[in-house]
C-alpha cells in the first residue's frame, strides 16, 4: 500500500471575503472528495481572504496508481481552480 500527501498553496487575487474564498475553491472538495482513494481538506490560512492551503492524502495499491492520481490532481489544481497555484509539495509516507 502506497500513501502520499500533497499540499498545495493558492493565492486568490481580488478575494475580499471568506465567503468568496470558499466559493472559488469549493470545487476541490466536490471533485476529489468523492474519490475512494483521496482525502481532501483545507489545511491552512483558514481566516485569510486571499490565501489558501489544501492537503490531499492519496492511497493506492501501487506507486503507478498514486502517480496517476497525483497527475490528475496537479492538472486540476493548475487549470481548473479560480486561484493561482503558488506551490505544491509531494511527500511519500
Amino acid at each position: 500500500m502506497m500513501l502520499e500527501i500533497i499540499t498545495a498553496e493558492f493565492r486568490l487575487e481580488g478575494c475580499y471575503s471568506l465567503k468568496d474564498k470558499r466559493k472559488r475553491l469549493s470545487g476541490l472538495r466536490h471533485r476529489f472528495g468523492k474519490a475512494t482513494n483521496i482525502a481532501v481538506c483545507e489545511s491552512g490560512f483558514h481566516d485569510v481572504h486571499d490565501q489558501s492551503e489544501w492537503t490531499f492524502v492519496v492511497v493506492g495499491s501501487s506507486q503507478d496508481i498514486v502517480d496517476k492520481t497525483y497527475a490528475v490532481i496537479e492538472d486540476r489544481l493548475e487549470n481548473g481552480v479560480d486561484a493561482m497555484l503558488v506551490g505544491i509539495e509531494r511527500e511519500a509516507l
